[in-house]
């Protein structure tokens, strides 16, 4: 007599977990395993994994002609996170475990030969899903610390298989997981009252973190670049609930740990410039997410920017817009969440000592041309803020003045110009054409300022746009609800690249 049963898992395709329902049949004939439903080369290599785990296990492997199904069959199914949902599904199917709990319970795992539980990559994606669903979720222990992120989920941490089939019996319950009490710790992230000096560098690295922008720093080696771009993170507001489910998710499917006691704070990448385009934006045959989706609500930062591939910086080019990354290969597609803070750094000539007061620059015009046209035009345009970061004195480097503000007091001042930006609907960087309309409106004088930049400096239409955006972050952080004429005039003059055609 035919015998059937089925179990519940989940995919992976990008951040999304679709539902697979796993249908294991027994009927009779030769002895036979087989799985179909577009299964790849590990998931077909289940078929041994799953009867030696229930054989070492002491079940009966059924005799007979096995099928597994796993459906919807035109959705790929890739890694050994079927495993276990398969074994429980012919366990279910011969009898050997009923059928009651198998409605309200989702399961994903590895199993071993000996039918321990291995953990698997993406379990919290498929914990966002299952509480959606409003199911409980039994998964390998080493996920349990990931899947417990999701709240109001009932998690199901086993170590084997011989585990599960007891919780299932109601024999013996598996305990519910939960998480270590406690506010997660926050990352200790560096002072900007460490950097000597620089201070519209600094401004500018206020203004970009209120209004989340992107930003160039431009200056000679050792003055600076790289430790302002690493004290960022310390002045950001931090992640809510829902950007931090969202990063971590990322790093998920990424097969990253992820820390749960800082699985709050914003993700700060920097990638070397040897990187390819597809360390950078993600992919392989399975599509994974690349640095700039492990930079989702955080930090991408591009040292020596000019030692990037052409080919690799002009990647960033749509997902800076977007805020999202399509990776289409011939048999999927994945979509991955892009929406990062760029900041970059470079020298001002292949040399880097250009304008530097020791007069150590041998670089031609032509040299320094070339040097700069390595970043294209298009993709500077998406650059909101450019900034010189000159040499100072050694000096002002050793004297002891006014001490500098802390990130602690900066960061209250960009929260306080943040909350303004939500109330409105979005944070300045990430206004639509026609939200700038609305909500970043200038007046008479700013706005001849403002037409008097784009005839002299040659800016398109996205640059107008921005440098109004940054205005307008300018105008929060001073607590103004209009837009004034100096805060028009700051942001033009933050454009420095712009100022220096032909240079």
């Amino acid at each position: 007599m035919d015998r059937i049963a089925q179990a519940y898992s989940r995919a992976q395709n990008g951040l999304a977990a679709p539902l697979v329902t796993v249908q294991a049949h027994l009927s009779g004939g030769l002895p036979r395993f087989s799985i179909v439903g577009l299964a790849e080369k590990a998931v077909n290599e289940s078929r041994d994994r799953v009867r030696c785990a229930l054989i070492n296990s002491r079940f009966k492997f059924p005799k007979g002609r096995i099928t597994v199904n796993l459906a919807p069959a035109d959705l790929p199914k890739e890694g050994g996170r079927f495993d276990l949902p398969i074994a429980i599904g012919i366990l279910a199917a011969s009898a050997q475990l009923p059928r009651t709990r198998l409605e309200s319970c989702e399961l994903i795992g590895e199993l071993s030969l000996t039918g321990d539980l291995l953990p698997v990559r993406g379990a919290l994606p498929v914990a966002l899903r299952a509480r959606d669903c409003g199911r409980a979720l039994i998964l390998p222990a080493p996920n349990a610390d990931e899947a417990a992120l999701v709240e109001r989920l009932d998690v199901y941490p086993a170590q084997h298989l011989l585990e599960v089939c007891a919780h299932l019996r109601t024999t013996q319950d598996i305990e519910k997981y939960r998480a270590a009490p406690g506010s997660p710790a926050p990352a200790a992230a560096p002072d900007l009252a460490e950097v000597r000096g620089q201070q519209q560098a600094k401004r500018a690295l206020e203004i970009a973190a209120a209004g989340g922008h992107s930003l160039l720093m431009i200056g000679p080696p050792g003055t600076g670049k790289s430790m302002l771009a690493a004290r960022l993170n310390g002045i950001l507001p931090p992640l809510t609930d829902d950007e931090a489910l969202e990063t971590a998710a990322v790093y998920s499917i990424a097969g990253r740990a992820i820390d749960v006691a800082r699985w709050r704070t914003r993700p700060f990448r920097c990638p070397h410039h040897t990187a390819s385009g597809v360390a950078l934006v993600g992919g392989g045959s399975v599509p994974r997410p690349g640095e700039i989706s492990l930079a989702h609500n955080g930090v991408l930062f591009l040292d020596e920017l000019p030692e990037f591939s052409r080919h690799v910086l002009e990647v960033l080019r749509e997902p800076i817009e977007s805020g999202r990354i399509m990776i289409s290969r011939a048999a999927r597609q994945a979509e991955f969440p892009a929406r990062f803070q760029l900041v970059a750094a470079m020298n001002p000539c292949p040399c880097g000592y250009l304008g530097d007061p020791g007069g150590r620059c041998a670089c031609t015009a032509d040299q320094v041309l070339r040097y700069r046209a390595r970043i294209s035009g298009p993709l500077l345009d998406r650059v909101d803020l450019h900034v010189e970061v000159p040499r100072l004195p050694a000096g002002a480097l050793r004297r002891r003045g006014t001490a500098a503000e802390s990130s602690v007091e900066v960061a209250a001042r960009i929260c306080a110009a943040r909350e303004r930006q939500l109330a409105r609907g979005a944070i300045n960087a990430r206004l639509e054409a026609g939200a700038v309309a609305e909500v970043c409106r200038l007046d008479e004088a700013s706005s001849m300022l403002l037409d008097e930049a784009v005839d002299k400096l040659g800016l398109s239409a996205r640059a107008c746009h921005r440098i109004v955006k940054v205005a307008r972050s300018i105008a929060d952080l001073a607590g103004r609800e209009g837009i004034a004429l100096g805060d028009v005039a700051e942001a033009v003059a933050l454009r420095r690249l712009d100022r220096q055609v032909g240079v």
